[in-house]
């Protein structure tokens, strides 16, 4: 846990239920504490507590949506977002990489959350377009300019929240209305 994430919240109580030491590689799992970024291979990593409270709170995931969480890797936000989904939601993650896709479907099968599941991305596919429209949307990686695909797939009173080029950005339908929320730093979005 991390000490700037209050304990009062849905985040909070999330993060309490969803250690990220199950998410981290064997011999990182006693780095989970660390509140900075820990590689879990291929180029990816487990991103900062912080930045990942940060994005939860402002993608405001209620109980009962549909969430699709680009750039799974570890499946460390895709169980976040299944506890804060619940039973009645359900949670999507894709990932690009093969080996982060087993490894987070099976870290992900250890939390025991049915309605929450990894697949591997498409090459060249951006998302899940199959599966939108989305309540909310997830983007652990950052692309160079906001990506209309992603912006398309969003439901009528959908949230998406993504880093472009540094900056978080949180975009609103209707209208696709972007706000942005500091500087970030992410892996590039492929």
């Amino acid at each position: 846990m991390c000490p700037d994430i209050p304990e009062t919240d849905a985040v909070a109580a999330a993060f309490a239920a969803v250690p990220r030491a199950g998410f981290l590689r064997p011999a990182d799992g006693d780095r989970a504490a660390y509140d900075g970024p820990i590689p879990i291979g291929h180029g990816q990593t487990n991103s900062q507590p912080r930045t990942v409270a940060a994005m939860l709170r402002l993608l405001d995931v209620r109980a009962g949506q549909r969430v699709l969480d680009v750039g799974a890797g570890s499946g460390w936000t895709t169980a976040l977002l299944a506890r804060l989904v619940g039973p009645t939601g359900q949670v999507e993650g894709v990932e690009l990489e093969p080996d982060l896709v087993d490894f987070g479907r099976a870290n992900l099968a250890r939390t025991q959350q049915g309605w929450a599941r990894i697949s591997a991305a498409a090459p060249g596919v951006l998302g899940d377009p199959a599966g939108a429209p989305w309540d909310r949307i997830l983007v652990s990686a950052q692309p160079a300019r906001l990506p209309q695909a992603l912006v398309d797939q969003l439901g009528p009173h959908g949230i998406m929240v993504i880093p472009v080029a540094g900056v978080m950005l949180r975009v609103t339908n209707p209208g696709a209305v972007v706000t942005t929320h500091g500087h970030f730093r992410f892996v590039p979005l492929r």
